[in-house]
């Protein structure tokens, strides 16, 4: 691994080391502030959710460079495996692609080869590189640290998806199997119920697999504190928090809900 603090991914060196890694889903910021707020309240990377959000090109290579600066990671939830954008997200400042709905192994290998340099995967080689202030590093250093440091995620979103989960753990390059609760259980037909033993037996299968091959597993879309100190305590390391709506709702309810309580009781 270099020596250049710059390059160290925040949330594989979480991983690494046997903790847990924290993210905060990011569908409404646009400013450098949600950023700063993600790394004030204690979490580990960003998770830039283009899958979902609408976020222009740019607005996602500031956010990115703005992470890097600060020392958390910034991590994008592209379209697929199939995704244009990949690369070029790469190229300017994600540390890590999250790519939903990943079925098969072939599919994981696709990710892959879209955010590794060869002789792992199939990514182009850029001019220059964020991660280094944009300073000529030679090819024959960025290349295998930017390798070993960029993050690939791949989401269990599908029945289909669960019954190859340990094909897909088997894909050289990939980092996390990330289960998408909410979409895995409106695939099973029950969509909300995040206690059902049919998804915690999923996530359990997931951690299981994830660990037999050397990855790591990771629970989203269960946004309930106690549910998620459950799986990280069964083995999750890789967790989605709560999105920055998810965190403004509830405190701008109870703010407004307060303020009108003590007004009609006076």
């Amino acid at each position: 691994m270099t020596q250049n603090s710059q390059l160290a991914n925040p949330v594989k060196a979480r991983l690494e080391a046997g903790d847990v890694a924290l993210g905060m889903p990011v569908r409404l910021g646009r400013s450098a502030d949600i950023v700063r707020i993600a790394r004030a309240t204690g979490h580990d990377f960003i998770f830039i959710d283009v899958q979902h959000a609408i976020f222009n090109l740019e607005t996602i290579a500031n956010l990115c460079n703005v992470a890097l600066a600060l020392g958390i990671a910034p991590l994008v939830r592209v379209r697929g495996v199939n995704d244009p954008d990949v690369s070029m997200l790469l190229d300017n400042g994600a540390t890590g692609i999250v790519f939903p709905d990943v079925n098969t192994a072939e599919e994981a290998r696709r990710g892959v080869d879209l955010c590794k340099f060869p002789p792992i995967g199939k990514r182009s080689v850029g001019a220059s590189f964020p991660q280094y202030d944009c300073k000529g590093v030679p090819l024959s250093q960025c290349v295998p640290e930017i390798n070993a440091q960029t993050l690939v995620v791949v989401m269990i979103e599908t029945l289909e998806g669960l019954l190859n989960a340990e094909a897909i753990a088997k894909v050289d390059g990939v980092d996390v199997l990330h289960v998408g609760s909410n979409d895995l259980l409106a695939n099973m037909g029950k969509p909300g119920e995040f206690d059902d033993p049919e998804i915690v037996a999923a996530q359990d299968h997931v951690i299981r697999v994830a660990r037999a091959n050397g990855k790591y597993a990771g629970c989203g879309g269960n946004r309930d504190v106690e549910r998620q100190v459950a799986a990280i305590k069964r083995g999750a390391k890789f967790v989605t928090t709560q999105s920055d709506i998810g965190f403004l709702m509830p405190a701008a309810s109870a703010w407004t809900s307060g303020v009108r309580r003590g007004l009609s009781s006076s």
